[in-house]
């Protein structure tokens, strides 16, 4: 019996305990994780006739595609590195993220980015959007950086709120209010 519950709790307890302090270029910061999930969410602020759109990303993910896009050694958190994200960050969402709204094709104004504990935000905004009918998005953030990647998208009109999941290699998702 003493034996059954040692390897239980060896087994239920592993994934929880910590080894200490571990660096970001070490094999366990660089271990796969479960889930490879980024949430996009696009509000229309009718005041201010625009749209505004955050993406949501695990940050050693979108660092690591970050760098492998832009073949550049980069940490987020340092400020050092910030003029580096501030110019690839729109250029990569740019190649990743593209929205038709009412048949015309969005132009996404890049805000910035922030980090927030193990995840990472990065703001856009499309202006002169007084009204919204349709709209259709292509979405494949970090699908270059892993074929597991799995894109939420949010989308709130109106007030109306319409939510999809894009499973890789899926990329095209379709809004109506």
């Amino acid at each position: 019996m003493a034996l059954f519950f040692y390897k239980w709790t060896t087994l239920f307890l592993l994934p929880f305990v910590t080894l200490g302090s571990v660096s970001k270029t070490s094999a366990l910061a660089k271990a796969p994780h479960p889930f490879y999930v980024s949430v996009t969410e696009i509000n229309q602020n009718s005041s201010a006739k625009t749209l505004e759109i955050s993406c949501k990303f695990f940050t050693e993910d979108f660092e690591q595609a970050i760098e492998k896009a832009y073949k550049a050694q980069l940490d987020i958190s340092l400020a050092k590195d910030k003029g580096s994200f501030d110019k690839f960050i729109p250029d990569y969402i740019s190649k990743h993220l593209s929205l038709v709204v009412d048949g015309k094709q969005a132009t996404l104004s890049y805000v910035g980015f922030e980090k927030e504990k193990e995840s990472v935000y990065v703001y856009f905004e499309v202006s002169n959007i007084s009204a919204v009918k349709n709209m259709s998005a292509v979405n494949s953030l970090l699908h270059d950086f892993i074929n597991q990647q799995i894109n939420i998208m949010h989308v709130t009109i109106g007030g109306k709120r319409q939510s999809t999941k894009l499973d890789y290699p899926q990329t095209k998702a379709a809004f109506g209010f």
